[in-house]
């Protein structure tokens, strides 16, 4: 198998639409296609299901994601180190982060600078009010966001890691009593709105529109800040999804976070300007994907003392 091939298989195993993973890779959908098609024939076995509305991988397909995942990565990265030796990479490398993602993503840091000590990283927090602002003003070179993004001029990197959402309440709200909440809930709540900078698909990963029978959920007070959003949450004031690593990060008096095991999980990935891709970028992108996506998860999941 091909690298190109084992690397539409990969995207198409992570997107599972054929047009998303074509315009990921910059290739033609009849590409995709052909290369899938053509791994099947080696293996013998189906390796994605496909109907008029979804594509799902097959069981054998799974075991082949899971299988080429790790080396693929390993393949980039070491890639990635060869061609620093022979260009300039440059020495900073400023990323944008989210709040308490800095601490979760340490393990990604020190893997990277094990391999590039010379390189500074530079950490500058953004909001999820504006998405793409700081990248398309050259404030930040890489951003970690949540998935999906299907900007025409951003290239989306490999998931880092995923985790479970959770809905913040005020603790004097009648969901605080409850075990879980649903995602049907949101109907009979109000949630903030995100401002006019987030795109109507990625505000939808993370807080829906309407409810799973179609009720439209409410948007309420306008914020900029995930900090405003936990005041004017524990005022009562609206109620909002969150990651689970909120609930830990974020534990404050007057908030109580409720699960939502009905709500699609939030997966993470690292996102720059396609034009403004250098060698630096590519050597991160490469040394994030092969991160142990399990111990990012496990740190996400408690504020636990990382190892060195």
């Amino acid at each position: 198998m091909e690298l190109r091939d084992i690397e539409i298989f990969l995207t198409l195993a992570e997107e599972l639409h054929f047009g998303r993973t074509a315009q990921r890779l910059h290739v033609t959908q009849s590409r995709v296609s052909h290369a899938i098609k053509k791994q099947e024939r080696h293996i013998g076995a189906p390796l994605f299901i496909r109907t008029s509305r979804s594509v799902t991988l097959t069981p054998i397909g799974q075991r082949l994601r899971d299988d080429l995942q790790r080396g693929y990565q390993m393949i980039l990265s070491a890639v990635a180190r060869a061609r620093a030796s022979g260009h300039s990479m440059g020495d900073r490398l400023t990323l944008g982060l989210m709040g308490a993602l800095s601490h979760i993503l340490q393990p990604v840091f020190d893997a990277f600078l094990a391999s590039y000590p010379e390189v500074e990283l530079d950490v500058r927090e953004v909001y999820p009010t504006d998405p793409f602002g700081p990248m398309r003003a050259g404030e930040v070179d890489v951003q970690l966001l949540w998935k999906p993004v299907e900007e025409p001029d951003l290239t989306v990197g490999p998931s880092v890691f995923s985790e479970p959402l959770y809905l913040a309440v005020a603790s004097s709200h009648p969901l605080a009593e409850r075990a879980t909440v649903s995602v049907e809930d949101l109907g009979d709540n109000v949630v903030f709105d995100l401002g006019a900078r987030v795109p109507a698909y990625w505000e939808e990963a993370m807080v829906p529109f309407r409810t799973p029978s179609g009720r439209q959920i409410r948007r309420g007070p306008a914020v900029q800040t995930f900090q405003e959003m936990l005041a004017l949450t524990g005022a009562g004031r609206a109620v909002t999804p969150a990651q689970e690593h909120c609930r830990y990060y974020y534990a404050r008096p007057g908030i109580t976070y409720v699960p939502m095991p009905d709500a699609t999980p939030c997966t993470w990935g690292f996102v720059w300007r396609s034009a403004a891709e250098t060698d630096l970028i590519r050597a991160f992108a490469a040394s994030s994907g092969a991160a142990d996506a399990p111990e990012l998860a496990r740190i996400a999941h408690g504020p636990h003392i990382l190892r060195r």
